[in-house]
């Protein structure tokens, strides 16, 4: 089994990666779980959201290199419709519309760690999909449909956190070691702003840059260099959101950026506006 990181002592408690955080939050129920300890080795956490909006609402997030397992249900226009899905990891802005009511129950997991849950896949292959649960794990589709109502259906929250343990504790996850060496080293990237170049950070690793490459590819499904700029962004997007006055240039020599347009340049593209058109105002 996969060593938990040291901090790993429950959720996550930062909105890194989540577009206006404050907007989201004023309308919508958003919680945090952890997993039984059995699966913590794996898991980031279980995200919860529950809504019941008077009018529509586009919510939009900065992808993680994650892949995350969400059961979904909706309400709006007298149709109700639920299903859960796999998604890899996302490239690019997502984009959720939420109207009606709703719910969600989805399934963060640690970068590089879902592989020994469909160890017959490598993660490339689901990078930029999103897919139905029985495509990607060994159930029929009515085994997929009972599973989304097992999940979905109850209204205690801790009873949808406890058939999330179940659904994937029968999944019966194997130990693989390559699994555990992505996981570490994407949690060394993600924790470590002085690591900037895929050549030294394979080197100080004691790998080749191809042998890098081809694991992230198959136990991660992004490559070393889109990760070490997605943590980037993560980060800025989160000064952009919580100070008044950042100073862009000196963020962008933290963050490693050669000058602050180059910063500017990824943070536009990803966010889809400048990081001075962002934040609080």
């Amino acid at each position: 089994m996969p060593d938990v990181p040291a901090d790993a002592h429950g959720p996550r408690r930062d909105t890194r990666g989540i577009v206006d955080a404050p907007g989201l939050f004023s309308r919508v129920r958003f919680r945090r779980h952890t997993p039984a300890e059995a699966l913590r080795p794996y898991l980031e956490h279980y995200w919860l959201i529950d809504w019941d909006l008077p009018e529509p609402y586009a919510t939009h997030v900065v992808p993680h290199p994650s892949v995350n397992v969400v059961f979904q249900r909706y309400a709006a226009d007298a149709a109700e419709t639920a299903f859960g899905e796999v998604a890899g990891v996302g490239l690019g802005l997502f984009t959720q519309k939420l109207e009606g009511r709703g719910r969600v129950c989805g399934v963060q997991f640690r970068p590089g760690a879902f592989r020994p849950f469909a160890p017959d896949r490598p993660l490339s292959d689901l990078t930029g999909h999103r897919l139905p649960l029985d495509e990607v794990f060994p159930h029929t589709p009515e085994q997929a449909a009972d599973a989304v109502t097992a999940i979905l259906s109850p209204d205690d929250e801790h009873a949808r956190v406890a058939a999330l343990d179940a659904f994937l504790l029968n999944l019966a996850p194997a130990r693989d070691p390559q699994a555990d060496l992505a996981a570490g080293l994407v949690d060394r990237i993600r924790g470590d702003r002085a690591i900037r170049r895929v050549d030294a950070f394979a080197r100080a690793e004691g790998m080749s840059v191809r042998a890098l490459q081809r694991l992230f590819s198959a136990y991660v499904g992004v490559g070393p260099k889109w990760i070490i700029l997605r943590y980037r962004i993560h980060e800025a997007l989160e000064r952009a959101e919580s100070e008044r006055n950042v100073d862009w240039a000196d963020l962008a020599a933290t963050l490693g950026y050669a000058d602050q347009a180059h910063l500017v340049r990824d943070f536009t593209a990803t966010v889809g506006v400048p990081p001075t058109a962002y934040g609080p105002h």
